[in-house]
């Protein structure tokens, strides 16, 4: 019976590591069948539930597993982390300060405990949360990205970099750092610089919609709009309903003034995002330069709408990081 188990639960993690989640929770039930007090089992299995977007069951999975041995960090881990993808961060911090608890240099679960940190807008606690993964593992790409991505939204721009950069040395195909990074340059106004970032996250994602997007940013902002839109039009290729590359593709089409096609575009973007504030506004602009003032006002009209129910307050470029 005992080999049984574990025979199933290899099965199990292999399937899981191959990415057959669901071949990898029939084998975990196999294994709980022969053996059912199997801790690393339910845990496990609760992890391949939460991947599957199955989260309410990932958590009663990751329950039974600390129901069986309380002090397993992993199960607390997973737990957190299925508490989290369905937005309930204060639970899941609690969960992963019990994984911290049981294993005080839990890097995974410092890191995780920062995103949901970040996910409240806790962005101070969040870095320090961060600051303790790196202490404990300090190659830890993905904590060096994401306490950037707190630093942004704490306007330390020039720290967010640094922290990029390390993210970046330590896992140089780390897209998702590249896109930060361009991201964080253009909000300096080092554009060209954001420009080469960009082009690293997709040289190693070619099909990386928002890199693709936020690099017609920059090179929108450098007045190259006949590029920005050739880097729009593969934001979109990659992603048809990408409404944003939409509404700032139509905004470069307005600067080159030509109007009917940029109202074409922001159509597009409205058309995937019927309240987009932006697209409304910056239409109605297009329209009025072409001299069509009804159809103008009828744009415009929609656009305070929409800003009454979303709180914005004027068009602007839009830009994308990246948090895994």
């Amino acid at each position: 019976m005992e080999q049984d188990a574990e025979s199933w639960f290899e099965r199990g993690y292999q399937q899981f590591i191959a990415g057959d989640f669901e071949g990898a929770i029939a084998s975990y039930d196999q294994a709980i069948r022969f053996k059912p007090d199997d801790h690393e089992a339910w845990s496990n299995r609760g992890d391949a539930l939460a991947d599957l977007e199955r989260c309410e069951e990932a958590i009663a999975s990751c329950d039974q597993a600390i129901h069986f041995k309380p002090d397993f960090h992993y199960a607390w881990l997973n737990r957190g982390y299925a508490l989290e993808k369905l937005g309930r961060n204060e639970e899941a911090i609690a969960s992963y300060d019990r994984a911290i608890h049981f294993k005080p240099d839990f890097h995974e679960a410092w890191s995780n405990r920062g995103n949901a940190l970040g996910d409240l807008g806790r962005y101070e606690e969040a870095i320090a949360s961060y600051d303790q993964a790196i202490h404990f593992k300090p190659d830890l790409s993905e904590a060096w990205n994401n306490r950037g991505f707190a630093l942004n939204n704490l306007g330390r721009n020039e720290e967010a970099i640094v922290s990029y950069d390390r993210a970046i040395h330590f896992k140089p195909d780390n897209h998702g750092a590249w896109l930060n990074r361009g991201y964080t340059l253009e909000k300096l106004g080092r554009n060209e610089e954001a420009i080469a970032s960009y082009d690293q996250a997709i040289h190693l994602k070619p099909e990386f919609s928002e890199a693709w997007s936020n690099r017609g940013n920059a090179l929108a902002d450098l007045g190259r709009h006949e590029e920005a839109i050739a880097s729009y039009d593969k934001a979109i290729h990659f992603k048809p309903e990408f409404s944003d590359a939409w509404s700032n593709r139509g905004n470069a089409l307005n600067h080159l003034g030509r109007h009917e096609e940029a109202i074409a575009s922001y159509d597009k973007a409205i058309h995937f995002k019927p309240d987009y504030y932006g697209a409304w506004n910056n239409r109605g602009i297009a329209l009025k330069d072409l001299g069509r003032y009804e159809e103008a006002i009828a744009s415009y009209d929609q656009a305070i709408h929409n800003s009454s129910r979303t709180g914005m307050r004027r068009g602007a470029t839009v830009h994308h990081l990246f948090v895994p």
